[in-house]
């Protein structure tokens, strides 16, 4: 069974970023490539970069995405909306249901807008890249491009449908899970369980 290795990079303006990586094939995705980039690619020696994508194109989130391209190689992915939202240029821009190959892996594009008009979620295996659209016990915080009824259906039609048990990493603070939100973050009072 392939393994997938999962290093969290602590950048400016208490954003994670994230080392997603193939340990059989070497091959890596970036997620959320903010700076500083040296950071970033401190833990990508050994590696090879398939892809360097983004949440959203909040700056904490994107600033580095150039200079680590050009750093380590890679193609860089945006949602589109956000590309225009943001005015950022991307190598490629994704849409619901995208799959991105890196190594044994696919990494699956679920559009999870609110935070921003282009925000996405990356799930591969039982591992969701959830951006700003869902933290550890709350959301992210409201912008002027925040549209919180969109981002409450995002999070209700696309990261609930997703099996309990996965693990979920934030754009800020830590890890969590599905299964943990649900019986603990305030936004979900009064939902029960879905199915």
């Amino acid at each position: 069974m392939p393994k997938l290795a999962i290093v969290k990079v602590r950048l400016d303006r208490d954003v994670n970023g994230y080392v997603v990586s193939c340990a059989g094939t070497k091959e890596a995705v970036v997620i959320d490539p903010g700076l500083p980039v040296e950071k970033i690619a401190e833990q990508l020696k050994g590696l090879t970069v398939r892809y360097i994508v983004a949440t959203h194109c909040h700056p904490g989130h994107v600033a580095g995405k150039d200079d680590l391209k050009e750093l380590v190689g890679g193609e860089t992915a945006l949602h589109s909306a956000d590309a225009k939202q943001f005015l950022r240029s991307a190598d490629r821009y994704l849409i619901d249901g995208d799959e991105l190959d890196f190594g044994e892996f696919k990494l699956t594009v679920l559009h999870t807008p609110g935070h921003t008009p282009g925000s996405i979620s990356f799930v591969t295996a039982n591992h969701a890249f959830v951006g700003d659209t869902l933290l550890a016990g709350g959301i992210g915080k409201q912008t002027p491009e925040t549209d919180l009824r969109r981002q409450m259906m995002s999070i209700g039609t696309k990261l609930l449908r997703l099996p309990l048990s996965t693990a979920l990493y934030p754009g800020h603070g830590p890890a969590s899970s599905l299964e943990r939100e649900l019986a603990q973050n305030p936004v979900f009072r009064g939902v029960g369980a879905p199915r």
